[in-house]
């Protein structure tokens, strides 16, 4: 309005006439301007060109009255020149910048946004939700951020020099408080649990230590092994998986929507894990020397060996139903934001099982000076440890109650079952049941034909050939799995559903390729460390065993070695059809997994000697993850249309095995002469272990850098960054 007021009023007194094109007050060509009398004061043409602060703002959607009221100070306008002028009307759109581009294969992720302007899957709110990594768990977990004061921005004038003029720029909005809380105690509780995850694996590796030194590796492990294993086995396969991936959800679910918070639900729940637990280990107690038969032929054809195995299932049996207890109480108290207890409690499990076995070496002596076996234990060293097992699980659930206590929950049996969601839930678990089904009979199979090649073995002179060996190798070799990629994926995992969420392809590759490649960088030195120097690993770790014993498991951890590769790489490719919600695919691949693994272990138990039979199981562990790998990544480039970056993981995992090749076989000779110098007891595998690891990280590093493997460049680069700070 006020713009061709002022047109007017010029051509009204006498001004020149601007030619068209021409802004007012400009010069006219060939003539001297004269200065130009000062204007007399009119009230509604003031200010009429100033640069107008807030113009930056959509003008459409201002409102006189809105805009009174409207709080400047707290709510300050974008900085100028982010406007967006509108464009012609029929021009065609602008491509986006950061499209795909087909000629590509791995293509840079767009930037985020800077504000919240992307939807989130699951209902979250944009501008509270926060991802947060592994590796920020660690490092800022014990940082205390400042709590930022709402009120700033009214005493922002009395911040001012005295005598300076009040900033006319806008401030900053003050960051709000509630998401900032969240935030910091999302990083305690995370850390808490990274924390207590990583105190029970140490203690639990340190369990298996004490248990091979009071007992040994041979026949009298395996007895205990397989009535150790069976009660975490049927308590998987009847409601473990269903548990954790349909029930815990659903239990999620009621304490956001139910009027009660969920205890109704909660407390329902938890009356049918009892329930249903404590009727099925009734059943499996009376019936364990069936189960036992099932898991072992050759145990049960040796009444001597059946009897020690039965009386060790008679206690470990019980086990299950506090497993369902302690994963239940440990849910309800992750849903309600305690979750450093399911966390530690296992801790003390461990504890009380190392005493339980160091009691049993004080009493009876260890395994080097006793050689006891199934013959010579004493029904009192069979109730001593098949106490102190149970024990260890009963201690482990009880201790949830405190914490329950504190938060507020009240148990209660509820038999109302009907008509609450826990049959839809029941009936949604199929597909895990069935994921857990075909693992355990790989898993049986496997222990079947391990035991029975460890007692031919042994009676030959060659202990730690059977399934303890084979399980004490296995839990060994899956530790850089559980620290690395895990990790790695952790980190990755919420951008991958938030992909796929919305439908973006390009993105999840390109996640998926992040994945394997950063944990590749790892994992693949790891392996070839494992066969390099698989030997010096067990005889160092196992010594109280006998050398020949932990020899007999280096050979098995040798055997495992490789396999990690694509055992990593499986569970990556995995995580892509997860973050579509699909898990029928996975089922079907670990069908395919367990059936080689099953098949692959019978042919080297018939072909093998009873010595090396459980080193081709171990072998044939990881072939049944190569093949898994192979088809779960054609599956998953056809769901992501066709494309996995398949090029730019395999250049890098071909460019890592090739610096691991020499620098394996270097490390591997280093550790041969070594042993051949020192001997292989435990002060010779130390040194051959250390001396070997030394020539093995020397001669990758090299090789590496000469080959120009860029992720491993950048992770010097990090861990270089992280030491400087």
């Amino acid at each position: 309005m006020n713009a061709p007021y002022d047109g007017d009023r010029a051509q009204g007194t006498g001004g020149p006439t601007p030619s068209q094109g021409t802004a007012p007050g400009a010069p006219v060509p060939g003539q001297v301007p004269a200065p130009a009398p000062a204007p007399d004061h009119d009230p509604y043409v003031q200010d009429a060109y100033d640069y107008d602060p807030y113009r930056a703002q959509d003008l459409s959607a201002q409102d006189p009255v809105a805009e009174v009221l409207y709080d400047r100070a707290s709510h300050p306008p974008p900085p100028p020149g982010t406007y967006q002028e509108p464009g012609p009307l029929y021009a065609a759109p602008q491509g986006p910048s950061h499209g795909p581009d087909p000629r590509v294969w791995a293509q840079t992720p767009p930037p985020e946004p800077d504000g919240a302007s992307r939807h989130l899957p699951y209902g979250d709110h944009a501008t509270t939700t926060q991802f947060v990594g592994v590796d920020s768990l660690v490092t800022n977990a014990a940082e205390e951020r400042p709590e930022p004061d709402a009120f700033t921005h009214l005493y922002r004038d009395q911040q001012a020099a005295p005598g300076a003029p009040a900033e006319e720029a806008p401030v900053a909005a003050p960051a709000p408080t509630k998401p900032a809380g969240r935030a910091s105690s999302l990083l305690k509780s995370s850390a808490l649990m990274a924390a207590g995850t990583i105190v029970s694996r140490i203690t639990g590796f340190a369990r298996t230590l004490v248990i091979a030194g009071a007992i040994g590796v041979t026949t009298l492990n395996d007895s205990y092994q397989v009535a150790n294993t069976l009660p975490t086995m049927i308590y998987v396969l009847v409601g473990g998986g269903a548990l954790n991936a349909v029930f815990i959800p659903q239990l999620v679910r009621a304490m956001k929507n139910d009027d009660d918070g969920g205890e109704a639900y909660a407390n329902r729940l938890l009356t049918l894990v009892v329930v249903l637990l404590g009727a099925v280990t009734t059943i499996c107690v009376l019936a364990a020397p069936l189960f036992i038969g099932m898991m072992s032929q050759k145990i049960a054809d040796d009444p001597q060996r059946l009897d020690v195995a039965v009386a060790f299932a008679h206690y470990c049996l019980p086990t299950m139903f506090f497993m369902g207890i302690h994963v239940v109480l440990g849910q309800i108290l992750n849903a309600r934001g305690r979750f450093g207890a399911m966390m530690w409690t296992p801790v003390l499990n461990n504890i009380i099982v190392i005493t339980t076995f160091g009691a049993f070496i004080w009493a009876f002596g260890g395994f080097t000076t006793t050689g006891v076996s199934e013959q010579s234990i004493t029904p009192e060293g069979v109730r001593l440890l098949g106490i102190g097992t149970l024990l260890g699980l009963v201690v482990q659930s009880l201790a949830m109650l405190p914490y329950l206590r504190d938060a507020g929950f009240k148990m209660r049996l509820r038999f109302d079952w009907k008509g609450h969601g826990l049959g839809k839930a029941a009936g949604l678990a199929k597909w895990t049941f069935f994921f857990v089904l075909a693992n355990q009979v790989g898993l049986v199979v496997v222990t079947q034909l391990a035991t029975w090649a460890g007692e031919v073995a042994d009676k030959q002179g060659h202990g730690g050939t059977g399934i303890t060996g084979y399980n004490y190798a296995l839990l060994l070799w899956q530790m850089p799995q559980a620290i690395i990629t895990v990790s790695v994926m952790t980190a990755v995992l919420p951008r991958i559903s938030r992909s796929a969420h919305d439908g973006d392809a390009a993105a999840v590759r390109d996640d998926i390729s992040y994945g394997l490649r950063t944990s590749a960088v790892a994992i693949v030195p790891c392996a070839f460390a494992f066969l390099a120097l698989g030997v010096p690993m067990a005889t160092l770790l196992y010594a109280s065993t006998g050398a020949d014993d932990a020899t007999n498991i280096g050979f098995i951890l040798m055997a495992f070695g490789l396999g990690l590769i694509p055992y990593s790489v499986q569970y990556v490719v995995l995580r892509g059809f997860y973050a579509y919600e699909d898990t029928r695919t996975p089922f079907y691949n670990t069908v395919i997994v367990a059936a080689v693994n099953a098949g692959v272990s019978a042919l080297a138990f018939f072909v093998l000697p009873a010595r090396w039979a459980v080193v081709g199981m171990a072998a044939a562990y990881g072939l049944g993850y190569a093949v898994g790998v192979g088809i779960a990544w054609r599956r998953l480039k056809k769901r992501l249309g066709g494309d996995l970056d398949g090029a730019h993981v395999m250049r890098t995992y071909t460019r890592l095995i090739g610096a691991c090749v020499p620098a394996a076989v270097v490390a591997g000779a280093v550790a041969y002469a070594i042993t051949q110098w020192l001997g292989s007891g435990a002060a010779g595998s130390l040194a051959a272990l250390v001396g070997g690891g030394i020539a093995l990280g020397a001669v990758f590093l090299i090789a590496a850098k000469r080959m120009r493997i860029e992720e491993l460049n950048a992770m010097v680069g990090m861990v270089r960054g992280r030491l400087g700070r």
